[in-house]
């Protein structure tokens, strides 16, 4: 008897309890401050979620923390370190700052890392104060040999963690970590990469990875994954996380880059998911959000297994910083992160409230998915304007020039304050970047009429299908569709039908190949002619292929301009000195009479109901709901 209790205390001794914590998509949000309303915000900020880690590891002898990229672009905050007050060589990036506080084990790169161009991302790694691990990146080396290829950055690591077991006593667990990104930023970032690095698949390069990490004596394998959670998987694709934990070897899926929350119930649906364990295929996966609003937690048991280690139960699990139903913090935040950023946060403040003209009315997206919308319009006459200027000159001088663009703060994912709001008075540096959030730079493609119907139809996959003969009421607003992919095109004027289907799926895919939902297509008064060319003011993401629009490669593109688009809309405002937010209502959705259509956005867009809208009432989650009708 005696010998059975030594033996069971051994084995008892054998098991290690391990915490594994995220943060993911934090976009420079190292404060709980909205720069584009210019005021101190509870609802994100990595301040909150650094108590939440405290409390973490607090309740944990071995924890881990892991970064799931997307980290130095997203605010006011990453411009002006970037390009505004560029960082020193040698300078820690604020946001870096701000996680040596917290000590990080490593980082994955995400997709917007790379926004910033590659030297300034080798700079930061430079002085970054833990490991980044990216695996599916390699140097183009210009040869057609994938054999020689070499990896662009650290793919892989393998570090040694002191556990101690559930008695205290210490091992060693081989914890190896892999890192991986959407393989599109080739696309997305064509400018800044082409020729200098190339990218593969995700689930091929962990298919080529975990088995020489497993040789290397990884006791456990964690893949950060800058990728999200689909329900099923073709090569090259995006959002890998899913297929990932099918990969043999991998024992934990870190997930990102859609902004969503795993274990959440908008994955309820995913084939292998188990949302209340926070499993997919019987493997731990989390994703923690956005901007710091979450903290993602897997807690692993493992038992000793020879002399490795093997992981007998696994689940994860979300703590929020903010309460959406009462809407206040769950957390005070960490004052050690505002003292780490305090010089980037106070130079951000002055950048951006510096004067760019005066404004003669307010500008708010709230209705931007309903109708044309001064806050896409604006974008428009900047970049149309710009383009033109640009085209003097050249062969392309004296064809007609178009603008695509879409309104980038329209709610949806990011939640019921993601709206544009500026007030009449002062336009300043703020209103310029909360009308034009990302880095883009301008660039325009030659496309002709029947291209142009093509971008349009591709763009009218923001909406659900509305049944005219079902009078109940029907949501119209597609949210799975991001709203950056919602182009308006100024210089021509249409409708859009939403009685029909999409003519294209989410990934720009056809699926109804009969569907017509842009109707009354119009250039100058007249049907537009589908051999006619035109010229398309854009930006560098839409030229090069992001999105998957429909011929849009990056094969047409006629001008490739070194200025950000945020700097052609400041130019635009300061030509005009004072700027009348109007829109020319080039765009409508089709009437549907006698239909009953829902539509959400902030509760504040009571204030500028259109015609044929009513207010019904708030949700739980912050979003209000209305009514249009025709």
């Amino acid at each position: 008897m005696t010998l059975a209790l030594a033996l069971a205390g051994v084995a008892q001794a054998q098991t290690v309890e391990l915490r594994i914590m995220e943060t993911t998509d934090l976009h420079t949000s190292a404060l709980g401050y909205d720069y584009y309303q210019d005021k101190p915000t509870g609802e994100f900020g990595l301040e909150y979620t650094a108590t939440l880690i405290k409390q973490a590891r607090d309740q944990k002898r071995n924890t881990l923390l892991f970064d799931n990229g997307d980290l130095i672009q997203g605010n006011p905050l990453g411009d002006y370190v970037a390009r505004v007050n560029p960082l020193k060589l040698g300078q820690e990036h604020p946001m870096h700052a701000a996680m040596s506080v917290l000590k990080y084990d490593a980082g994955n790169l995400g997709n917007h890392e790379f926004n910033y161009g590659l030297p300034f991302l080798q700079q930061v790694l430079g002085a970054a104060p833990m490991p980044y691990v990216s695996a599916n990146v390699y140097v183009d080396d210009g040869d057609a040999n994938p054999n020689n290829d070499k990896n662009a950055f650290t793919p892989y690591l393998i570090q040694r963690k002191v556990v101690y077991d559930t008695t205290g006593r210490p091992y060693v667990v081989n914890v190896g970590v892999i890192g991986f990104l959407p393989p599109q930023i080739m696309q997305w970032d064509k400018a800044n990469l082409d020729g200098k690095v190339t990218t593969r698949d995700i689930v091929e390069t962990a298919r080529k990875f975990i088995p020489e990490m497993k040789a290397q004596g990884a006791d456990i394998i964690v893949a950060i994954a800058h990728s999200g959670i689909n329900a099923d998987y073709t090569p090259g694709q995006e959002n890998a996380a899913t297929e990932l934990t099918k990969v043999p070897g991998v024992d934990v899926v870190l997930s990102g880059h859609s902004h969503q929350e795993f274990p959440g119930p908008v994955y309820k649906s995913i084939p292998g998911a188990d949302i209340t364990k926070g499993t997919i295929n019987g493997k731990p996966v989390v994703m923690a959000g956005f901007w710091g609003n979450d903290l993602g937690i897997i807690d692993l048991k493992l038992e000793r297994n020879g002399q490795g280690w093997k992981i007998v139960d696994g689940t994860s699990s979300l703590r929020p910083i903010w309460d959406k139903t009462a809407k206040k913090n769950l957390v005070t935040p960490d004052p050690r992160i505002a003292q780490a950023v305090k010089a980037a946060h106070e130079g951000t403040l002055a950048y951006v409230r510096g004067k760019v003209a005066d404004l003669s009315a307010p500008i708010n997206s709230y209705w931007s998915l309903t109708q044309d919308d001064p806050s896409v319009q604006l974008v428009s006459n900047a970049q149309i304007a710009y383009v033109k200027n640009a085209l003097k000159g050249t062969q392309y001088e004296k064809l007609p020039v178009l603008s695509a663009a879409a309104p980038f703060k329209a709610g949806g994912r990011s939640g019921a304050s993601y709206y544009t709001d500026i007030p009449a008075g002062t336009l300043a540096i703020k209103n310029v970047a909360d009308l034009y959030v990302y880095p883009n730079t301008v660039q325009a493609v030659l496309v002709n009429g029947a291209q142009v119907k093509e971008w349009l139809e591709r763009a009218a996959g923001q909406f659900k299908q509305i049944d005219p003969n079902n009078k109940n009421p029907q949501e119209l607003v597609d949210n799975s569709f991001p709203t950056y992919n919602f182009d308006i095109i100024d210089g021509v004027t249409y409708e859009i039908d939403v009685t029909q289907p999409s003519k294209y799926d989410g990934s720009g895919k056809v699926v109804n190949a009969g569907a017509n939902r842009i109707k009354n297509l119009m250039f100058g008064g007249k049907p537009i002619d589908p051999n006619a060319q035109f010229v398309v003011a854009t930006n560098n993401y839409r030229a090069s292929g992001g999105g998957s629009f429909p011929g849009l490669t990056g094969k047409n593109i006629i001008l490739q301009a070194p200025d950000e688009t945020r700097q052609a809309i400041i130019k635009y405002f300061q030509d005009q000195k004072t700027v009348n937010p109007t829109a020319d209502n080039n765009w409508k959705l089709t009437p549907i009479p006698g239909a009953t259509v829902t539509y959400f956005s902030s509760p504040t867009a009571q204030k500028t109901l259109p015609s044929g809208a009513k207010y019904l009432n708030t949700r739980e989650d912050g979003f209000a709901e209305y009514q249009l009708s025709w």
